[in-house]
């Protein structure tokens, strides 16, 4: 999915001869990342240890569900277990339903983040030092990480011990009126904003507002009181008074209405491209800017395989080799190079 501007070599690790082919390309390779259970690089040969002694600077970076050692270092990590055991789950649900994962593979997506951080930095400490570094990162610790905040508040709270979701509040720690409430067709957000002036754009009544010094304690009372009143009219009404009175908020978009939004389009965060197959595919582009612009996409997610013999041709292997190691399953290339193969051992053009 997030594979732009990569190049694809499909190896059987289970070969020694494939081993072969990693170890000559190591000279070239600046930084190692794999995401296999702990220990089974080093079963195949392919542990921080041994690329270390062919590559004393190489940045090796591993990804696992819970580190490399540790009680569940062997169990299977997965973004839905993760984030049942680490709190997020909790945290997300409410108090009626209980748990509810978040729709997103979100520690996914934030391990990922570290993983990338930690490889930077161990290079730009190689720059500085000259020397390699393992870098370990875990779904577990990203899970953690990302509730940062909010554990920081329980662990140093006052006792506070639910910590789902009260109400509309969208998150234990916020005062109302922080959360998600349903218009008469549709849905606002309203973020962290006087509830004063949200009772008066509401017109609730001064006998039914409770203070805002209570809007902690309180929130499951004042989100319901919220809730009934926005219910009463549509989002177009309440978006506008919103606006003049300067509260944080928005309407909540589904998907289309995501990939319609002004800003997005701005900010041109999806791009079609011509895909790896010659069908059209619109990808999420690259978040960052630099000087204004974001990275091209010079190539879509290739197929697996798709440059194996550009890049064993590049190191200099002839093609019987390449086709040799293709019909023996030590390598893999996608459909269309299998052809470009194929024709060139009956004589074509390759």
């Amino acid at each position: 999915m997030g594979n732009r501007n990569k190049r694809s070599l499909a190896l059987n690790l289970k070969d020694p001869r494939a081993i072969d082919i990693v170890m000559s390309l190591l000279p070239q390779v600046d930084v190692v990342a794999e995401n296999y259970r702990p220990g089974v690089m080093e079963q195949l040969g392919l542990g921080y240890e041994a690329l270390k002694a062919v590559k004393p600077d190489i940045i090796y970076a591993s990804g696992s569900g819970f580190g490399p050692d540790g009680p569940y270092a062997s169990r299977p990590g997965q973004d839905l277990i993760i984030q049942a055991m680490s709190g997020i789950a909790t945290i997300t649900g409410t108090r009626q339903d209980g748990p509810r994962a978040v729709g997103v593979s979100v520690v996914d997506h934030h391990g990922a983040a570290l993983y990338a951080n930690g490889i930077l930095t161990a290079l730009f400490n190689r720059e500085r030092t000259g020397e390699g570094c393992r870098v370990d990162v875990s779904l577990l610790a990203a899970a953690l990480d990302l509730q940062q905040e909010s554990l920081t508040c329980f662990l140093n709270g006052d006792g506070h011990d639910e910590v789902r979701q009260a109400g509309r509040v969208s998150g234990w720690y916020f005062p109302a009126p922080y959360g998600i409430y349903a218009t008469a067709d549709g849905f606002i957000a309203l973020s962290l904003s006087p509830l004063d002036i949200i009772y008066q754009i509401l017109e609730i009544p001064e006998k039914e507002r409770i203070p805002a010094k209570r809007a902690f304690d309180e929130q499951r009372e004042i989100s319901g009181l919220l809730e009934r009143r926005l219910a009463q009219d549509t989002t177009a009404h309440w978006l506008p008074l919103f606006e003049r009175h300067h509260v944080w908020h928005t309407s909540v978009n589904d998907y289309a209405q995501v990939v319609a939004d002004p800003q997005v389009r701005h900010l041109k965060s999806f791009e079609t491209v011509e895909g790896a197959t010659g069908t059209p595919v619109t990808l999420v582009n690259h978040p960052v800017r630099y000087n204004g612009s974001a990275p091209a996409i010079r190539t879509p997610p290739p197929q697996l395989g798709a440059h194996t013999i550009d890049i064993l041709s590049g190191m200099g292997m002839n093609r019987p080799m390449i086709d040799s190691l293709l019909a023996d399953g030590v390598i893999g290339v996608a459909k269309d190079a299998e052809a470009v193969a194929a024709d060139a051992a009956k004589g074509g053009v390759a």
